[in-house]
């Protein structure tokens, strides 16, 4: 069993090449549970898509208690918003065709494992020099992409009617990016109070996102700047001194 555990704390930490592949594999995986998910919140459930949401539940299952099994701190991972996400798409996949595929816009969440993998931000910070240039805008534009594909399989789930429309979901998303933007098109509309209180929610939630991706990609949080000290890579734009051991930093500026 030491041996069977030591093997599984390799796979989700080592940093062998083939250790790191398997890691990645995991996140293609990932990606594609959110294709599945969003692709399929508006089919009826039948017993084949009960079938593979279970099967696919399992498989997240297995993987998450493989996770808090290796994991040196499991209440600090049982606090991480991808785990809570984890635990409520695992839910949802084998409790939700017993409730009517109601909660079948939360199986998105699943979308937070993509960036906030376990050991993925330290694999992709070592192995990618152009995340390391565009990491918080990589992450500010994972973090939209979630945002939109739950407020698209939200408005879809409870507001769009799939008896009037042939593309339900490519509606909901429409609508979704028309009120993110606050373009208002305005020939799809959320006529009930519920639906009006929602579309406002989007337009406030949705303008601040905007604005935090177009600051990430154009002002960057951090700078990639060495410090000749510790070795400490990233730093505040205007950091006078390194956050982790105080040394006076030289960071290139144009100023205010």
């Amino acid at each position: 069993m030491n041996n069977f555990k030591v093997l599984m704390n390799d796979l989700y930490t080592g940093h062998d090449r083939g250790l790191v592949r398997f890691r990645y594999a995991l996140i293609v995986f990932d990606a594609l549970t959110i294709l599945f998910f969003i692709f399929t919140v508006h089919l009826h459930q039948g017993p084949g898509l009960v079938f593979l949401s279970r099967f696919t539940g399992l498989i997240i299952l297995i993987d998450l208690m493989a996770r808090l099994w290796v994991a040196e701190d499991r209440r600090f991972l049982m606090t991480r918003v991808y785990t809570i996400a984890d635990i409520i798409v695992i839910g949802t996949l084998f409790l939700d065709p017993l409730l009517t595929g109601s909660l079948a816009f939360l199986r998105v969440l699943r979308g937070l494992r993509l960036i906030h993998s376990y050991h993925l931000l330290f694999d992709l910070r070592r192995d990618s020099p152009w995340f390391r240039t565009h990491e918080d805008a990589v992450i500010a534009c994972i973090n939209l992409f979630v945002f939109v594909a739950i407020t698209s399989t939200t408005t879809l789930v409870y507001f769009i009617d799939e008896t009037a429309t042939n593309t339900p979901y490519v509606d909901a998303l429409y609508f979704t990016v028309a009120t993110l933007t606050t373009t208002g098109f305005g020939d799809i509309t959320l006529t009930s109070p519920m639906g009006k209180l929602f579309s406002v929610f989007v337009m406030v939630v949705g303008v601040t996102l905007f604005v935090r991706l177009a600051q990430a990609i154009f002002l960057p949080q951090k700078v990639n700047t060495e410090c000749h000290s510790c070795g400490l890579v990233r730093h505040d734009p205007d950091a006078v001194h390194c956050k982790h051991c105080g040394e006076i930093m030289n960071i290139k500026t144009k100023g205010a």
